[in-house]
């Protein structure tokens, strides 16, 4: 099928949200300092450990967003050709999320260990590298801990993607579709009751069937959007007044999760929650006509979510390099710490993600579209 003929289908509001979501997993990160007197300062507390202390909600609405995305085009897939292609959906997956995640393996395994002999440091990796290169480095974590290569740390989230991307075609494509709300239903059910059986930390946070719910909700709002007119009439027309409360409520879980979800049970039904508020703020942002806001319309975090996948894969090479100019200009202010830091750090994080995706990454995103029966519109 040639490029002109293929169907065309692009979320605009979308850009901006992962742009937004990458935010806000980088201001859970960027704040570091060896010192404990600045650890023990109102102002670092403030910053660190209350207003962005729930940065990694970004990587739920990354997973939401992933299943909202991925089941949105298979199913508008099988519509176009009558099946879901599974091959060409793997080849795709892969020309995508592979070429910058194993660069980011080639640094944390072998670059990083030899500059860190270049500066005095000892490497004391734990990090299994079989784990990573077979996208299990989540259940590395949940063994062994947190990687000594920081860049290896966020990997786990793409780890999970990439188990979804494995399963969820298949899914779809095996099981007949009457049953897919059934489907979808159950891995929702199935997760939180599997979470209810393991609340400890990091397990809770990253294995797979604790967190599974989040892709499953966000096929859940795709399918509805798909296949329910009702459903359909419902997001397009919701008051100005409910979109108000959606986002009061989607900011206190932001600023006061731990708070809230507090004890076995809050915990166990927490990404219920958390998944099913950024599912609305997915479907209102796309389908609602009555929004307050559309994040197209922020420009500049919309062109950056282009680039959200090398922001949150190269993140933390940026912050390493901050943390180094520091340490060697002797910048200790909580003026550096807390804004002028992360300041260089974010400038060098877009600068790198840019980089990798205009002189790495683009050359297989090209290859891509070759194998892809729905391309992204304008």
């Amino acid at each position: 099928m040639t490029q002109e003929r293929k169907a065309k289908l692009f979320f605009p509001n979308l850009d901006g949200w992962r742009f937004a979501s990458f935010l806000a997993v980088f201001l859970v990160h960027c704040f570091h300092t060896d010192y404990e007197y600045q650890r023990q300062s109102f102002t670092y507390d403030l910053f660190r450990n209350h207003l962005f202390k729930n940065g990694d909600l970004g990587v739920y609405f990354f997973f939401v967003l992933s299943g909202f995305l991925i089941t949105y085009l298979l199913l508008s897939e099988q519509r176009l050709k009558g099946k879901i292609h599974i091959g060409a959906f793997y080849i795709r997956r892969a020309l995508r999320i592979w070429p910058l995640y194993f660069f980011c393996l080639f640094f944390g395994f072998v670059i990083f260990p030899w500059l860190k002999k270049m500066f005095g440091e000892v490497p004391t990796e734990t990090a299994n590298p079989l784990f990573y290169i077979t996208f299990l480095s989540n259940f590395d974590i949940i063994r062994n801990g947190p990687p000594d290569a920081s860049v290896l740390s966020v990997l786990w989230s793409v780890a999970v993607e990439e188990q979804f991307y494995l399963a969820w075609p298949l899914l779809l494509f095996f099981i007949p579709k009457k049953y897919y709300p059934l489907v979808f239903l159950s891995i929702i059910g199935g997760s939180v009751l599997y979470r209810s059986f393991h609340l400890t930390y990091p397990t809770v946070e990253l294995d797979t069937f604790c967190v599974i719910s989040d892709m499953a909700i966000g096929g859940l709002a795709a399918w509805l959007m798909l296949n329910s007119p009702v459903f359909v009439r419902w997001i397009k027309n919701l008051r100005r007044e409910v979109l108000y409360l959606l986002y009061l409520a989607s900011v206190i879980v932001f600023l006061f999760r731990h708070e809230i979800f507090t004890g076995d049970f809050m915990v166990t039904i927490e990404r219920l929650i958390v998944a099913g508020l950024f599912g609305l703020i997915i479907l209102e942002q796309n389908f609602c006509d009555h929004s307050f806001f559309k994040m197209k319309n922020f420009k500049l975090a919309t062109r950056l979510g282009k680039y959200a996948y090398g922001l949150y894969c190269l993140h933390f090479i940026a912050i390493l390099i901050q943390i180094k100019i520091g340490l060697y200009f002797g910048f200790t202010s909580q003026g550096w710490i807390l804004f002028f830091g992360p300041l260089l750090a974010f400038a060098l994080s877009v600068a790198i993600a840019l980089a990798s995706y205009h002189l790495y990454e683009e050359r297989f995103l090209k290859l891509k579209d070759k194998f892809a029966f729905i391309t992204r519109g304008s």
